[in-house]
């Protein structure tokens, strides 16, 4: 596996952040990529990093969906911002108490596990809070892109924001061959612009 510096894997929330959020969404006709998630999956890829997706589906939880629409779903956005090396899926509730679901880490040092990494090794981007302190309680770096759904105190709780995808991604590899020093530049405004 190739990588930029200490980032060896790029890791995206999938509802919100690669495609556009369809609540409870089980229908593949319904899947329409994010404005700048191709390129930025293209950079990724580009620059030898591996790449995967973190999504967590209460709806099957809820009885509102199926594993298999879940897949279906998946399927669909692979076909259109694919190949991804790691799909990572929680299929459970708020309530149901496990260690999958985000805010908890269990996806993102699953995904490292199944791709011999450390957790330090690898960036998570996300629209939400949750997504963030994922990646903090994991060991990873993160970039909240935020959209219409997130809210202020989220955004105002993060260390780095980015309007896109694409400036996400940018942030990632920037820090991981030190053109900003190693770190992440902090946020000058607040970025309330949806993707």
């Amino acid at each position: 596996m190739g990588g930029t510096g200490t980032l060896k894997a790029v890791l995206f929330d999938r509802d919100g952040t690669l495609v556009v959020d369809v609540p409870y969404n089980g229908n593949p006709q319904l899947v329409r990529p994010m404005d700048s998630a191709r390129s930025a999956l293209e950079q990724v890829r580009r620059a030898g990093l591996a790449t995967g997706v973190l999504s967590n589906q209460s709806g099957v939880a809820r009885g509102l969906l199926t594993l298999n629409q879940v897949h279906a779903v998946n399927r669909r956005v692979e076909e259109l911002l694919g190949p991804f090396d790691v799909w990572e899926i929680c299929p459970h509730g708020p309530a149901d108490g496990c260690t999958c679901r985000k805010p908890a880490p269990g996806m993102i040092l699953a995904a490292c596990s199944t791709l011999g990494l450390h957790p330090s090794q690898v960036g998570f981007v996300g629209d939400i809070g949750a997504d963030v302190e994922a990646a903090t309680a994991a060991g990873s770096r993160s970039v909240l892109v935020p959209t219409h759904v997130t809210r202020s105190e989220e955004i105002e709780a993060v260390g780095v924001v980015a309007e896109n995808l694409l400036a996400a991604v940018g942030l990632l590899l920037d820090a991981a061959t030190g053109t900003t020093g190693g770190e992440f530049p902090k946020p000058d405004a607040r970025q309330d612009s949806p993707v």
